[in-house]
């Protein structure tokens, strides 16, 4: 699945060291189903951290072409640093998409819901939002940190839950595709 927007992680000027060409590269994360990529942007164009850019099908404003997915352990030291900012500002971004998640998400098995695959939350919390979302469907996060005290902060939790599926090998994926054997083409 392809993002149409993303977000800068990371800016190389000069592009790679050690690479023989060296051409302006950037980091960027999908804002929709959280692609990792490397772009080219277009001539002239310097892009920053947090930076929005348009890499949908058309014209592109900022971004020459896409280079391809990369696996999370391609990223810069400086991308990876910035990955659970961008997510928590994306997450926030989308909330509502995010909150539908707490008022459809089922059991993955008999023993484990969905919710458990969030950092911070555990049995009993997964029993109070599925008790409150009987009585009505979540509004925000904070309907639902209003009604299900102690939950940890839903940002960082769903962020950190992103960041661990594009990590690593993951038995469960919630919010982002399981990895494909093949990496590189977009």
């Amino acid at each position: 699945m392809k993002d149409e927007w993303a977000i800068v992680l990371d800016y190389l000027p000069r592009g790679h060291p050690m690479q023989p060409r060296s051409h302006p590269v950037a980091q960027v994360i999908g804002t929709e189903n959280f692609n990792l990529l490397e772009v080219i942007p277009r001539e002239g164009v310097i892009l920053k951290s947090m930076d929005k850019v348009y890499i949908g099908e058309g014209k592109r404003d900022a971004v020459q072409s896409i280079i391809g997915k990369i696996p999370s352990n391609k990223l810069t030291a400086t991308a990876h640093s910035e990955l659970p900012y961008v997510l928590e500002k994306v997450v926030g971004e989308q909330e509502k998409k995010f909150v539908n998640f707490f008022n459809t998400a089922d059991s993955i098995t008999t023993k484990l819901h969905s919710f458990e695959l969030l950092p911070g939350i555990g049995k009993k919390h997964m029993w109070a939002i599925i008790d409150e979302r009987k009585k009505k469907p979540f509004e925000s996060f904070e309907d639902i940190k209003k009604r299900c005290p102690m939950l940890p902060d839903l940002k960082k939790s769903i962020a950190k839950r992103i960041t661990d599926e594009l990590g690593q090998e993951e038995k469960w994926y919630v919010f982002v595709a399981p990895p494909k054997e093949e990496r590189g083409r977009y």
